[in-house]
């Protein structure tokens, strides 16, 4: 749960939900309750699929259909190691925002930190306590300062049922931020390295898996109300870094630091996220990696901090575009999942899949579609 949780929560999430906080004013809340009705019929499907049939999503794959799954295995880890180097950037500016320490250092350091904890003997017990005493970490403090930034509540209430306007790209960005790409992936594939998997664990599966985007709905919600108590001020937030100038507005010099604190926590639960799951579909693609595992994570980020080394940032349109990216690339996946639901019971061990279920993953599948569609347009724009 937390490492799904943590996974999406990186400093794509922060810039995206702040620019768009800034942009769309309390109307966002309607594109974060929309976000998590569709999170929660996706990722239902998704766990259930890899959990119940105890295969990794490009094994289904390529069952499924051959070829599938390598496919599903090269978008993901495209959209995966594009975060890593947004997460890498975001550990680089976390502590330069905490400690001044410069962000190339910050990166380098955050990322030797990470492969540290890939390279531990006891490396899946390691990750899983750092996710999730980060992830409390990262809630409390968004939290305080959404408190101290008094933003208006019965707006953004209204707003969650009846918006004044709707903006698709928002809605797209935010699904494929939180469960796009790698993100829904990230939790199911860890439960099977535990060993839970079978039709004996539905129950888990399901509880942990809505209870993971339930997790990550909150930390939007209150990073949603802490920058929106700052931009209903008439407030201009920095277009360099609008998440650090709006933390700093709402509790000075303190928030910035706090600020830094929340990024770095997030950015290395996302690099240790987006390395974790990236590997484990080049695992799932082809078992002769399995024995490389390490070496694959290591050589992973070590890429995604070199591409940040060399490009010395990772600017605020490139991690909108890759949570857009990722929102367009999440309909692949989920067709091959319900497909292996209504049409492959023998994937499933002869598990009866629930057709209720199934239907609201389609209903889910048809809107990401939608959206993906009505998205390409105006990704180029993110650059103009």
């Amino acid at each position: 749960m937390f490492l799904m949780a943590t996974s999406a929560i990186g400093p794509g999430f922060i810039t995206q939900t702040t620019q768009f906080t800034a942009q769309l004013g309390a109307a966002f809340a309607f594109a974060i309750l929309v976000s998590i009705l569709i999170d929660v019929a996706l990722q239902l499907n998704v766990w259930r699929v890899i959990g119940v049939s105890g295969l990794r999503a490009p094994e289904l794959g390529n069952r499924v259909l051959p070829g599938a799954g390598h496919v599903l295995t090269a978008c993901v880890v495209l959209g995966g190691l594009v975060f890593n180097v947004g997460n890498v950037a975001g550990c680089g500016l976390g502590l330069d925002a905490l400690l001044g320490l410069s962000p190339q250092w910050g990166g380098a350091v955050s990322a030797a930190c990470a492969i540290g904890v890939f390279l531990s003997r006891r490396a899946g017990v390691a990750m899983d306590r750092i996710v999730v005493a980060l992830g409390f970490a990262m809630i409390a403090m968004t939290g305080y300062v959404a408190f101290v930034s008094q933003p208006p509540l019965g707006e953004a209430l209204r707003n969650a049922v009846l918006p004044e306007s709707i903006d698709v790209l928002a809605i797209t960005t935010l699904v494929g931020g939180t469960v796009g790409g790698y993100i829904t992936y990230a939790g199911a594939h860890r439960l099977l390295d535990a060993g839970v998997q079978g039709a004996q664990q539905v129950r888990a599966i399901s509880r942990a898996s809505v209870q993971g985007v339930l997790l990550t709905g909150l930390m939007r919600a209150l990073l949603f109300l802490a920058v929106l108590g700052v931009v209903a001020t008439g407030a201009r937030l920095d277009p360099h870094n609008p998440a650090a100038s709006a933390f700093r507005i709402a509790a000075g010099e303190f928030g910035l630091r706090v600020f830094g604190l929340i990024l770095w926590a997030a950015a290395i639960t996302s690099v240790i996220g987006a390395s974790y799951t990236s590997v484990s579909f080049l695992v799932g693609s082809d078992a002769r990696f399995e024995r490389r595992r390490s070496a694959l994570v290591v050589v992973f980020i070590v890429v995604s901090t070199a591409v940040f080394l060399a490009a010395g940032t990772a600017p605020v349109p490139l991690l909108i575009f890759a949570g857009a990216f990722n929102g367009l690339i999440l309909p692949i996946g989920v067709a091959v999942l319900l497909w292996a639901a209504f049409r492959r019971p023998d994937l499933l061990r002869g598990y009866a899949y629930p057709r209720g279920l199934a239907a609201l993953g389609v209903a889910a599948w048809l809107v990401t579609v939608y959206l993906g569609w009505e998205s390409v347009g105006r990704l180029g724009s993110l650059f103009d």
